[in-house]
C-alpha cells in the first residue's frame, strides 16, 4: 500500500489543481483527500499490509501519461527497440500506457501478431496496447479483417509510415471502423509532393542541395480525410500534424461536427526546419519540421483544443543508420523520455498552456479517444500516476531506449519525471532526485 502525501494533484477530468494525499492499494486508487494519514494507517492494518509513505511536498501528481503513437520495432527490428526496452523508456518519461504502431516487420495485420504483441506487453510493467494495420501487408490494396483485429485487442487502425492513396479503400475502412467504434489514424503525406522525405521544401532543403517534402503533401491528404470522415461519420486521427494549413483544416472540420482528432509531437512544437542544420539526421522526420509560423500554429492548436493529443512518434533507429548521408538515413527520433520536459519548456513556461492543460494533452484526451481506463485520478480506478517536478533541471545523457537518435541527447532540460506508478507498482524512480522522500514505516505525517 502506498500513500503519496501532500502532492499537488493535477487531474484534468475533475479539473482539480490542489494539494491532496493519494492512497493506493491492490492496483487501484482507494482514497483521495486531505490528511489521510490516520485513515491510511487504519486501512493498512485492517488489510495486514505495510504502508509506504512518500513525502511529495513540492511535487505534482498527474494521471499516468498516455502516448497514442510509439514504435517499439517488435517484431523484426529489435536491435533498435523491443517492447521491453520501449516500455522502460516510456516509464522513465512518465507514460503508463502506450499504443504501438503496426508498421513492424512483418506488420501487425493478423490475429496471431497482435495477440503476441499484447502478450509481450503484459510483461513490461506498463500498459502496452497495439494498433492494427488498415490494409493487409500495408499494401493499401485490401483491408484487414477489422472486426477480428478489434476482437484480438486492437485499439485503433493505422498504416502509419505509409500514406493510403486508395480513396475507395479509405471510405470502406471508415465505414467499418465507425461500426466497430474504433478510430482510424492517418499518416498524411501524398508522395506526389515529396521529392526527398524528412526535410521541409525551402531553404532548409536547399542548404542540403535537395527539393524536400512540400507542405502540400500533408495539406491535400488532411483535406481529403476530413471530407471522407464528414461523409462517413468515422472518427479519424491526423497523425503528427506539421503544417499551419493542416491545423486550420482540422479546426474548421471540428467546428462543423466532423469527428477528427489530431496529434502533435514534441519535436514539431519545439523545433523548426532550421534544426536540420544543427542536428543533421537527428532532425530528419516524416512529416518534416517546418517553419516558425507552423510551429506556432501547432502550439495554438494545442492551446485551443484543435489538436487533442501530444504523441511522441517515438521512432528508434540504430546509430549506424542515422550516421548515413541525409538522403539515406531513416526518418524519426526517440521521444518518450523528453516529451514532458519539452512540454514544460516550450508550452508551459512561455505561457501557452497551463500545467493542467499539458497533462490533459499528454494523458486524458488520448485515454478518451482510445477508450482506455486511464487519464484520471479517481477512486476505484487504476493506480496509474506520474509524479514530477516541472521546474527540475536534468541532463539527458543515457536513454533507457536502445537507441540514441535524439537532438536533445546531452542537453540540459527542465521538467523531470521522478516517479511512475502503474497498477499501484513503482515502475520508474529517479533514485537520485527522489532520494529521501520515502518516510520510515510507521512515521507520523510530516507538517507540510
Amino acid at each position: 500500500m502506498i500513500m503519496l502525501q501532500g502532492v499537488r494533484l493535477l487531474d484534468p477530468q475533475s479539473r482539480t489543481d490542489d494539494i491532496r494525499d493519494i492512497l493506493l492499494a491492490e492496483g487501484k486508487i482507494i482514497r483521495v483527500g486531505e490528511d489521510l494519514w490516520l485513515d491510511a494507517s487504519l486501512i493498512a492494518r485492517a488489510k495486514g499490509e505495510v504502508l509506504e509513505v512518500f513525502d511529495c511536498a513540492g511535487l505534482c501528481a498527474a494521471p499516468g501519461f498516455v502516448d497514442g503513437h510509439v514504435h517499439f520495432r517488435d517484431p523484426g527490428q529489435t536491435h533498435k527497440e523491443d517492447i521491453l526496452s520501449g516500455a522502460r523508456a516510456a516509464a522513465a518519461g512518465g507514460f503508463t500506457s502506450v499504443v504501438c504502431m503496426a508498421n513492424t516487420t512483418p506488420p501487425i495485420d493478423s490475429e496471431a501478431r497482435i495477440v503476441e504483441n499484447i502478450r509481450k506487453g503484459r510483461t513490461t510493467g506498463i500498459r502496452v496496447y497495439s494498433a492494427s494495420t488498415i490494409s493487409q501487408g500495408m499494401q493499401g490494396e485490401a483491408l484487414v479483417d477489422m472486426k477480428l483485429m478489434k476482437e484480438s485487442g486492437a485499439v485503433a487502425f493505422t498504416d502509419d509510415g505509409r500514406p493510403l492513396n486508395n480513396e475507395a479503400l479509405i471510405r470502406e475502412a471508415m465505414q467499418k471502423a465507425r461500426r466497430l467504434k474504433l478510430p482510424l489514424s492517418f499518416h498524411e503525406e501524398d508522395p506526389r509532393f515529396v521529392k526527398e522525405p524528412g526535410v521541409n521544401s525551402g531553404p532548409a532543403a536547399e542548404r542540403l542541395g535537395l527539393t524536400g517534402a512540400d507542405r502540400q503533401a500533408e495539406i491535400v491528404m488532411v483535406e481529403r480525410d476530413c471530407r471522407l470522415a464528414r461523409e462517413t461519420g468515422a472518427a479519424i486521427v491526423i497523425q503528427h500534424i506539421s503544417a499551419k494549413e493542416s491545423v486550420e483544416l482540422v479546426r474548421r472540420a471540428k467546428q462543423s461536427g466532423v469527428r477528427v482528432y489530431a496529434e502533435a509531437t514534441p519535436h514539431h512544437f519545439s523545433l523548426t526546419d532550421d534544426a536540420v542544420s544543427l542536428y543533421g539526421t537527428n532532425a530528419k522526420m516524416n512529416p518534416p519540421l517546418r517553419g516558425e509560423e507552423d510551429r506556432m500554429a501547432i502550439i495554438q492548436g494545442l492551446a485551443d483544443g484543435t489538436i487533442d493529443m501530444i504523441a511522441t512518434d517515438h521512432a528508434p533507429h540504430a546509430k549506424v543508420e542515422k550516421d548515413r548521408p541525409f538522403t539515406e538515413a531513416p526518418s524519426g527520433i526517440i521521444g518518450l523520455e523528453t516529451a514532458f520536459a519539452l512540454g514544460c519548456m516550450n508550452l508551459v513556461e512561455p505561457g501557452y498552456l497551463t500545467l493542467l492543460q499539458l497533462v490533459q494533452r499528454m494523458s486524458t484526451d488520448a485515454a478518451k479517444l482510445y477508450q482506455l481506463d486511464a487519464g484520471m485520478i479517481k477512486e476505484d480506478h487504476p493506480a496509474d500516476l506520474t509524479i514530477f517536478d516541472p521546474a527540475q533541471s536534468w541532463a539527458y545523457l543515457v536513454p533507457e531506449s536502445k537507441s540514441t537518435n535524439s537532438p536533445w541527447l546531452g542537453k540540459t532540460l527542465r521538467g523531470k519525471v521522478l516517479l511512475t506508478i502503474c497498477a499501484g507498482r513503482v515502475v520508474y524512480e529517479d533514485e537520485r532526485l527522489f532520494a529521501g522522500r520515502k518516510l520510515p514505516v510507521g512515521s507520523k505525517k510530516k507538517t507540510l
